[in-house]
């Protein structure tokens, strides 16, 4: 409730200031420039399940368009089909908490060991968070983030 009500003040201020200055100068346009985008600024005041900004999801997408570049030399159409699973598999992993080393090793040790392929829903980076929320560490790394 505090917030939006210092966002409110703060919107008010805004249009006032506006109203006093030359609209060609810089405070006037960057002070438009907010009021035009006023509801979706404000938003995040009404609703505290809402970011101020979208940080995590640019920093999530960094990473595609740096590995965009790489994916370029890849050799092949099948080797690119390969990579792209084989990073989603990791960017899932990542989304789950898992140290995506770690998950990785643990599948592919789980299927050279005679994993069913009937029961590969349990490899997904979700599951395997599930099963394995207990542990620390694998043979192959810490399984979770810190």
């Amino acid at each position: 409730m505090r917030l939006r009500t210092t966002a409110a003040l703060a919107g008010a201020t805004m249009r006032e200031k506006y109203q006093r200055i030359s609209a060609k100068s810089d405070p006037a346009i960057a002070i438009n420039y907010a009021l035009e985008r006023w509801d979706a600024l404000s938003r995040y005041a009404s609703d505290v399940r809402l970011a101020i900004d979208n940080n995590p999801a640019e920093r999530a997408l960094r990473t595609i368009a740096v590995s965009r570049k790489n994916f370029l030399f890849l050799g092949s159409d099948e080797g690119g089909r390969r990579a792209a699973i084989i990073y989603t598999l990791a960017q899932s992993a990542k989304l789950n908490g898992l140290n995506p080393h770690a998950y990785l090793a643990g599948i592919l040790d789980a299927l050279s060991r005679g994993h069913s392929s009937q029961r590969l829903a349990e490899l997904t980076p979700w599951a395997w968070a599930a099963a394995h929320r207990g542990e620390v560490r694998s043979a192959y790394g810490a399984n979770f983030i810190a």
